[in-house]
């Protein structure tokens, strides 16, 4: 095993030395959390391992790793363990059924009390619109008022409503009729419910691009709370994927609405679903970038139990490090891939990068 540079429980993260009888954390509680300096050569994986239960394994050495990248041995050079400082987007989607959205909005003391004091967090809404309503913050008073004026009883912020829409019938668009023509004569009336827009890329992209100018000593998540539909955005897939890889941004997400009911997973099977758009991008996104699987909640209890999961998993992963070697086509995506020599377990790791080009 070549030598790597660990930091072990406890330990001053910053490589100094630590004097004195009372605890560290009471000096300065910060040092919980572990800092890194990064250079433009190191490439940081998160590595979370789980059983086969979905447990958390703790406890691996670096020995316990192999890093591949375009399939070739890397010689790592830097792991820990600790906890990491958050930068996270928060993505609501108000263009879930109205039921799900007002759900939503009786978790968000659950949402904010599962960020430490150190993290901070952005907030977005997201329709057929994208909009930030809270920038980057790590006081979660602040968030809580963001959130609070949301879900006030006078101006609610409201999703759609739900079921199908009504095309006939009393109250159907075209007004009354008998045997299917209009009263008062004139032709049969066609009615085709307006397609809506559910623009997740966008959402993505907006809350990447703001991360991405986040201090890189941070660890990037884009959280997402939706019913995972896309439909009419104007970013596509594969180009929100580029800046997420470059910039080692994970997505991780809670699904609700229809898309958490059993019956509707077997639909997301299919490349798209009618009048739906798009419901298979958010485990795309969430695999490719490390971020594991996505949580699937209907009751406000299971919401509440994901958001301190996640940010848990987020912030208490693995990290490993190693400075690639200079390859023709340094800009060209990179695959890598994480094993763990012990039976039995299931890595979660980005499946690769794109360089970020050196400054001249």
């Amino acid at each position: 095993m070549p030598p790597v540079e660990t930091v072990p429980a406890g330990t001053t993260p910053t490589g100094g030395t630590y004097q004195g009888t009372a605890p560290r954390n009471q000096i300065n509680p910060k040092e919980d959390l572990y800092t890194i300096s990064v250079t433009t050569n190191l490439v940081q994986i998160p590595v979370m391992v789980k059983n086969k239960q979905g447990v958390r394994v703790d406890g691996l050495l670096p020995q316990d790793f192999t890093v591949l990248e375009n399939g070739k041995p890397q010689k790592l050079t830097f792991f820990t363990s600790d906890p990491f400082q958050l930068s996270v987007a928060v993505l609501i989607d108000l263009g879930m059924a109205d039921v799900a959205v007002q759900k939503v909005n009786e978790t968000y003391t659950a949402l904010v009390g599962a960020f430490s004091p150190y993290d901070e967090v952005a907030l977005y809404t997201y329709s057929s619109t994208v909009s930030q309503v809270a920038d980057f913050t790590t006081r979660s008073e602040k968030l809580m008022a963001v959130l609070d004026s949301m879900r006030l009883k006078d101006h609610p912020v409201r999703g759609r409503n739900s079921g199908p829409p009504v095309l006939g019938g009393p109250l159907g668009p075209q007004g009354p009729t008998v045997n299917g023509m209009p009263v008062g004569g004139g032709p049969a009336q066609v009615y085709t419910p307006a397609k809506e827009s559910h623009v997740l890329n966008d959402a993505i992209l907006k809350a990447a691009l703001d991360l991405s100018k986040r201090e890189r000593t941070r660890r990037k998540v884009i959280f997402v709370i939706s019913d995972g539909r896309e439909r009419g955005s104007r970013a596509s897939y594969s180009d929100v994927l580029h800046l997420l890889e470059t910039h080692s941004i994970q997505v991780k997400a809670v699904v609700l609405d229809m898309g958490a009911l059993p019956v509707y997973k077997q639909v997301e099977k299919l490349p798209h679903v009618f009048r739906q758009g798009y419901s298979d991008i958010l485990p795309k996104y969430t695999n490719a970038t490390g971020g594991g699987d996505v949580f699937t909640e209907l009751s406000r209890n299971s919401i509440e139990q994901a958001y301190s999961q996640i940010t848990s998993e987020a912030r208490n992963q693995y990290t490993l490090g190693y400075s690639p070697k200079a390859v023709a086509g340094a800009s060209a995506f990179r695959n890598i891939e994480v094993v763990v020599h012990r039976k039995g377990l299931d890595v979660y790791a980005k499946q690769g990068y794109y360089p970020i080009p050196s400054a001249h």
